[in-house]
């Protein structure tokens, strides 16, 4: 058996600054669940690409990698952080259209340009139906870490 491939660079450049992106979700009382309101308002974050081959690749797709929250397995939002101290909540992520991105399944495709990408996306904090529906959301601050892996075609 032999093997051959080839080892190439990446299509595009990711804006210095953009390898860790940092996103503040607004505050929300644990009330507001209770209430009727069973996730936030979405919270936007941008990632950049430059400098984009077309000879190589001309499309994208994002993968937010992480783990999913247990409560709500299958649907694809990400787990809070286990050094948390919130609880009965987890992150959702979203594309410009404002569709799910569920964690671990690729986005649809989006169209390159050689000069300057801008990838709009957004995440909002989610409530689990079962904490609602127990009053069980704990107060307190927590983070939630995912990754993006680009996918070029």
């Amino acid at each position: 058996m032999r093997f051959h491939g080839e080892l190439i660079d990446e299509p595009c450049v990711i804006k210095p600054g953009d390898e860790i992106i940092v996103i503040t979700l607004d505050k929300v009382t644990d009330s507001a669940f209770y209430n009727g309101v069973e996730r936030t308002k979405s919270q936007q974050f941008e990632i950049h690409l430059s400098e984009c081959d077309l000879s190589m690749n001309n499309k994208v797709s994002i993968t937010f990698k992480g783990d999913e929250n247990k409560a709500m397995a299958g649907k694809g939002f990400l787990a809070l952080s286990p050094i948390s101290r919130a609880s009965g909540i987890a992150i959702g992520l979203e594309d410009s259209d404002g569709v799910l991105l569920p964690i671990n399944q690729p986005s649809k495709n989006m169209a390159l340009l050689s000069t300057n990408n801008t990838l709009r996306f957004s995440a909002f904090i989610q409530a689990e139906p079962t904490a609602i529906a127990n009053q069980s959301i704990k107060r307190g601050p927590f983070s939630a870490i995912a990754t993006f892996h680009l996918n070029y075609d």
